[in-house]
């Protein structure tokens, strides 16, 4: 599987409650259930009108069927082709 960046634009999303937040990821879940073993969510960071989500996927397919199940959108999919921290320097 491959791994995706995807970025949703959702108005006020950094201001919901963890009720809301613990509501759309259990809607997000069903949709994946639906999808498995196609495409998983490993998180996802929220901001003020956005969120960035991190997904093991078998394509792009995948990800925006994902988006058309779970009524987020799937405003823009990047795949992650490596990965990089502090210990990369050595």
């Amino acid at each position: 599987m491959k791994r995706y960046m995807i970025e949703r634009d959702i108005p006020q999303v950094g201001s919901m409650t963890g009720e809301e937040l613990c509501g759309a990821a259990k809607t997000s879940n069903e949709a994946l259930a639906a999808l498995a073993p196609k495409v998983q969510w490993q998180h996802s960071y929220v901001t003020g009108d956005k969120t960035f989500c991190i997904y093991l996927a078998q394509d792009e397919d995948a990800i925006r069927a994902h988006a058309d199940l779970s009524g987020f959108p799937a405003t823009r999919i990047t795949e992650v082709t490596g990965i990089i921290d502090p210990t990369t320097a050595g």
